[in-house]
């Protein structure tokens, strides 16, 4: 496998393991775990497209692009641009929104941070055998 595809194809997964838990979540729960978690797997997805464009990326580095750009869009929230483009696109909608919630902030910073995590885990690899004396 060419070493381009091998270090990316995980992020590629990961993408679309991320898309199908949001739309999952979307369908099937209701009240602060459907709206919050929804705004978490934003940010995972998006620290999941920075890690296939840069697969050599540091989890936090990509953690940390992936919230200032969560935060960008919602802050961007404030203006009336996102609001007519979300009127104009169902894309737009789902992707930039259409009303500023400052709870949605805390959602994406725990998604960076679950982001981070797991990559960091996954970077890692399997854990050694242990030493067994015999």
């Amino acid at each position: 496998m060419p070493d381009a595809l091998r270090s990316r194809l995980p992020a590629a997964l990961a993408a679309a393991a991320t898309v199908a838990a949001g739309l999952t979540l979307r369908a099937l729960a209701d009240g602060p775990l459907g709206a919050y978690g929804g705004d978490a797997l934003y940010t995972v997805l998006i620290h999941t497209i920075i890690v296939f464009a840069l697969p050599r990326t540091a989890p936090l580095r990509a953690a940390a692009g992936a919230l200032a750009f969560s935060w960008a869009v919602e802050f961007a929230q404030l203006t009336p641009v996102p609001a007519a483009l979300s009127e104009a696109s169902t894309v737009a909608r789902l992707v930039l929104g259409s009303t500023f919630g400052a709870a949605d902030l805390a959602a994406y910073a725990a998604g960076a941070s679950l982001a981070a995590a797991l990559h960091a885990l996954l970077r890692r690899g399997p854990a050694p055998a242990p030493l067994t004396s015999g």
